[in-house]
């Protein structure tokens, strides 16, 4: 019996010479040209362009009236944090405080006093703004009792730090807790919250 030698593959084709299609393969495509994918490309960015503007232009607004209405939900919850915080203020020292500084105060430097009651938080103390509204704390009626001055009102406003973008309207409270609102966002709050 005499083995079968394997059959060596043919030589190479010289360098340059085109190499035909396979034999029963369909050709092979053309490869297109860089202008043609940056006409492509450029095509779907002028689509796309005012497909994105008009999204934005529907869409800006409407983030807008939703932020809007966070901040004067936020404002309002403030209004009777600050609020409930005066009415411990009133239990423990006999009256109203007239500053939300005087309401906050750091609790690491010991226990609460007059002048710092701890009751609300530091931040909204020291800069009097939290989610886009300013906050401020004026006293009514007073009396002087034992030398003491002691307080007997009290109103609290929130205002948008601005009006139209951060808020439409404004808050004022006193100490009877109700909310009242200013739908053109100042202090001349005549309108019940609902």
């Amino acid at each position: 019996m005499t083995e079968d030698s394997p059959t060596p593959p043919p030589p190479p084709p010289p360098v340059g010479t085109p190499q035909p299609y396979p034999a029963y393969g369909p050709p092979q495509p053309a490869r297109r040209p860089a202008w043609f994918w940056i006409a492509i490309i450029g095509g779907c960015f002028v689509l796309l362009i005012p497909v994105l503007l008009i999204v934005a232009a529907l869409a800006i607004p409407q983030m807008l009236k939703v932020r809007k209405v966070a901040d004067e939900t936020s404002a309002i919850q403030t209004m009777r944090t600050i609020g409930s915080a005066e009415i411990s203020y009133n239990a423990a020292y006999y009256g109203y405080a007239c500053s939300l500084a005087t309401l906050s105060g750091d609790p690491s430097s010991g226990a609460p006093t007059a002048q710092a009651a701890q009751l609300i938080d530091p931040a909204l103390a020291a800069s009097g703004q939290k989610a886009g509204y300013t906050f401020t704390v004026t006293c009514g009626g007073k009396m002087t009792v034992n030398n003491h001055d002691t307080y007997t009102s009290y109103e609290i406003t929130a205002v948008p730090q601005t009006v139209g973008k951060t808020g439409d309207r404004g808050f004022c409270s006193d100490e009877n807790g109700d909310i009242k609102f200013d739908p053109a966002g100042g202090t001349n709050c005549t309108q019940p919250i609902e």
